[in-house]
């Protein structure tokens, strides 16, 4: 296979796997309705660390990854600020990338390329999918670079996005209406599907497949009044109240109509269904007709095609978005939500994760809640978004203001049961921020040692037993860290005969592997009560003289 030479290739290509782990430190200040955040988290903070941070416990997790990097086009002002050691590298830290700059393909791939390498280790490995959305500046590169990464085994398509309709002045009289979105998928992503996008039911109706659609439409009472009514349930009398956002998508006089001819579906009608509201039952022949009016084949409706129906929307709609949310356009060049939720409506299902690690003005994040109510699904999205200042407003943080700001108004004008959480990347989880004397909580250092030893993320995270020095179990091994964020505290600990007995006491006959500051044990002891010892490498952790 043909792999692609840029300057710089050869030191970074492995440079994901020096970028130290970092904490994740929730602000309980920034997020919003909590209570119905479900897992959904915005972090802030620069991508790379951000998802070396998330790798312990996502890692092999996503079903789902969307990005929206830059495009090099050389207006962007982006910055290349990744702390490698390589002098050759070292001379491009913290210059802004131009449209003149000889070496900005280099730095771009230098950029892109440990980011990829870390979003390839959380996808999950047997059905995770990837889109990224690129212009012609970069599309050749970045699709040499994802075969390289991600396999050109796993290559599925380079998707069409009409981003305009056409201009008339611009050079040599070629618009450049159209942006690409390139999309790798792990083996079994398409494994027993026929490429379908929609899901059809076939209970009820012989011959006759049928999916689910929003009931509501974005009218208002005053706007739709005839529509503003409360929908009963025949069948169980249930009464389901209309939105003072969002009214039905039937009138009152045309309801009886459309329940009689079956196109109404309620909450209890199937036990298979998950739906807490009425909605609107969409016939496959519907679609078909639909798809031979506007492709000129039914069959355009059953496969996956680079062919994205006008729905998705252009960068107008994008924006109108933005405008609609904040009063302005305080974001440029958003991708407008329909976009990703049609990606994300035949790539993931029910209780998915979806990451955006460029995240922009969070069109992602809104894009999964606006699919999340129309299908009643339960997705999660991980935002991930630097907290650097907004060129048209320079007294904006990004991540804070804009991002955060479109997920709230959002949530509050389209009426979604949703919410977030709001972390940030915290400390460096390595010897010279430890040697600073700047420890770790313990919980959070727990679950970075379990995923050194076992490669694999803490789900029970409640397990965690600090007193003890109980981290979890994996197989048949349990794993201690013997540990304390106190650094008097800490230079006093190590795994002695007491210590390893009690550990021993609750583990059984459990193999254990216990991470500790130092060891008074000796090899055949150690081997005798099948305990393995970890060095935490800290020369900090040497006790003092005298101590």
């Amino acid at each position: 296979m043909p792999t692609l030479q840029f300057k710089g290739k050869n030191i970074i290509w492995n440079h994901h796997m020096s970028v130290p782990y970092h904490t994740l430190e929730k602000d309980d200040t920034l997020g919003f309705q909590e209570d119905k955040a479900n897992g959904n988290l915005l972090v802030e903070g620069d991508n790379l660390t951000a998802l070396k941070a998330l790798l312990p416990e996502f890692g092999g997790r996503v079903k789902c990854i969307y990005i929206d990097p830059p495009y090099n086009t050389g207006e962007e002002h982006w910055v290349y600020n990744d702390n490698v050691s390589s002098p050759v590298l070292r001379e491009w830290i913290g210059k802004e990338v131009g449209k003149d700059d000889l070496t900005k393909h280099d730095k771009w791939l230098c950029m892109m390329t440990p980011r990829l390498k870390l979003l390839n280790e959380l996808l999950k490995p047997d059905d995770g999918v990837i889109f990224i959305s690129i212009d012609d500046n970069e599309q050749a590169n970045l699709k040499l670079l994802c075969d390289e990464i991600f396999g050109e085994e796993s290559f599925v398509a380079t998707i069409p996005w009409r981003k305009r309709t056409a201009k008339s002045d611009v050079p040599f009289g070629v618009s450049q209406d159209i942006e690409w979105i390139l999309c790798y998928a792990k083996p079994n992503f398409f494994a027993g599907q026929k490429l379908e996008r929609k899901y059809y039911y076939t209970d009820d109706f012989p011959g006759e497949g049928w999916r689910l659609s929003d009931l509501t439409t974005l009218k208002t009472p005053e706007e739709r009044p005839n529509s503003a009514f409360d929908m009963v349930d025949p069948k169980t009398g249930k009464v389901y109240p209309y939105s003072e956002k969002r009214v039905w998508g039937v009138t009152k006089e045309t309801f009886d109509e459309y329940y009689q001819k079956g196109k109404i579906v309620f909450p209890d009608d199937y036990d298979f269904l998950n739906i807490t509201k009425p909605a609107y039952r969409v016939f496959e022949s519907e679609d078909k007709a639909k798809a031979l009016k506007k492709y000129g084949t039914e069959e355009a409706i059953r496969a996956v095609s680079t062919l994205l129906p006008k729905e998705v929307g252009m960068t107008k709609d994008g924006n109108k978005e933005i405008t609609e949310l904040f009063g302005s356009k305080v974001f440029d060049n958003a991708k407008p939500y329909t976009l990703i939720k049609y990606l994300l409506s035949f790539s993931t299902k029910d209780g998915d994760i979806i990451l955006d690690s460029f995240a922009g003005s969070g069109t992602t994040g809104h894009a999964v809640m606006e699919l999340n109510k129309e299908d009643g699904g339960n997705r999660r999205f991980i935002l991930v978004q630097m907290p650097e200042n907004s060129d048209k407003e320079p007294d904006k943080n990004i991540c804070r203001d804009i991002t955060r700001e479109r997920l709230v108004r959002a949530i509050k004008k389209y009426g979604y049961e949703s919410g977030f959480e709001y972390w940030r990347v915290g400390q460096p989880l390595d010897a010279q921020t430890l040697l600073e004397g700047q420890l770790p909580p313990y919980n959070p250092f727990a679950k970075y040692v379990y995923f050194l030893a076992t490669g694999k993320h803490l789900a029970d995270e409640k397990g965690i037993d600090a007193k003890h020095y109980f981290v979890g179990t994996y197989g048949n091994e349990d794993i201690y860290l013997i540990y304390d964020d106190d650094m008097a505290t800490l230079q006093t600990l190590a795994l002695n005969y007491d210590k390893a007995e009690a550990m021993r006491s609750r583990s059984g006959q459990k193999k254990i592997i216990a991470y500790a500051p130092a060891c008074f044990l000796d090899e055949e002891m150690l081997s005798e009560m099948k305990i393995e010892f970890v060095s935490i490498p800290y020369s900090l952790f040497e006790r003092k003289s005298g101590a």
